[in-house]
């Protein structure tokens, strides 16, 4: 008999045809996310489950697990699965980093390069039929990347990338990461260590590039904002939760600091009334960041192999926890 997995959302032919070859594969077809309840029934008799990064893996529902074998996420972030208790109940856990970097690093520089230049607030100026006139010489101006200070949180696999790109537009590069990297890779990539309070400080654009913890949980607040510099930029393709939305909010309404662009949201999707909705100085993407096609094929190979290897007893390829 063949045992058991099930997909959360459904993915690519090629990767439920490779499943199908060796599993009993059952898909969720229904509201996504999938709904807690319909997850607790289904995880009871699962040997394997293949999740999505606003699935809530949460201990009420990993309790259900009676065989679970590993967890596959199709995502370079794995804070929506408690791994305390998949540790001690040894579920394997399976993510897609590498993959997703250049991707992500590019989106996270696009809005960078957007909310300097105003490349959307044009486009909407133009499809509402309000580009009367050509404009002069104080009208409509943005900000050059030449000589401004990037300062990126959290020097891992995106931000090092983002850190290149950067390179390229001859932008001062500060980090500020929980271990300083060897001065040989600081002087290959560019880029110069400082203090988190000199980052906020100094800083023309913040890229944010930390995983949602407990020490990262809204550690961009009012506070923080206030520190930035008034023309300063701030960029998060991260997780939303590392940004306090209301305090952004009151920032840019304020204009406390110059801009915004943003790919991750508190909650997601977010609503059509929210405040952001009417802010001019913040682009949005829709959580996109690893959105290329070339990527998303990588990370549902990577996702499949993930969980095969956790099915077959070992460790995935990528993994976390036991």
């Amino acid at each position: 008999m063949k045992q058991k997995i099930f997909l959360t959302r459904t993915l690519h032919d090629f990767a439920l045809k490779e499943l199908k070859k060796k599993f009993e594969v059952d898909i969720h077809t229904g509201k996504i996310p999938i709904p807690q309840n319909t997850l607790k029934s289904k995880i009871k008799n699962l040997d394997g489950l293949i999740c999505f990064p606003y699935d809530k893996i949460n201990k009420e529902v990993l309790q259900y697990a009676e065989k679970l074998k590993v967890i596959s996420t199709f995502s370079v972030g794995y804070d929506h699965i408690d791994l305390d208790f998949a540790k001690e109940n040894k579920i394997r856990v399976g993510y897609t980093p590498e993959v997703l970097t250049d991707a992500t690093a590019d989106m996270a520089f696009g809005l960078l390069l957007d909310s300097l230049r105003r490349i959307s607030e044009g486009d909407r100026i133009i499809r509402k039929g309000k580009w009367k006139q050509i404009y002069g010489a104080h009208d409509y101006v943005g900000f050059d990347l030449q000589g401004k200070t990037l300062g990126i949180m959290g020097l891992g696999r995106i931000g090092k990338t983002l850190a290149k790109r950067a390179k390229a537009f001859d932008m001062k590069i500060i980090y500020h990461n929980r271990n300083k990297i060897s001065r040989d890779e600081e002087r290959k990539l560019g880029v110069k260590y400082t203090k988190f309070d000199k980052l906020i400080t100094q800083s023309d654009i913040i890229s944010i590039h930390v995983p949602h913890t407990k020490e990262t949980n809204q550690i961009f607040n009012m506070k923080i904002l206030k520190k930035m510099k008034k023309t300063a930029f701030l960029i998060n393709t991260s997780r939303g939760k590392v940004v306090n939305e209301k305090d952004l909010v009151t920032a840019l309404k304020q204009k406390i600091i110059a801009g915004a662009g943003i790919d991750v949201f508190e909650i997601e999707p977010i609503k059509k009334n929210h405040p952001f909705m009417k802010l001019e100085n913040l682009v949005m993407s829709p959580h996109v960041g690893s959105s290329t096609k070339e990527t998303r094929i990588q990370m549902a190979e990577l996702t499949v192999k993930n969980l095969i290897y956790g099915m077959n007893g070992k460790k995935p390829i990528y993994s976390v926890g036991y």
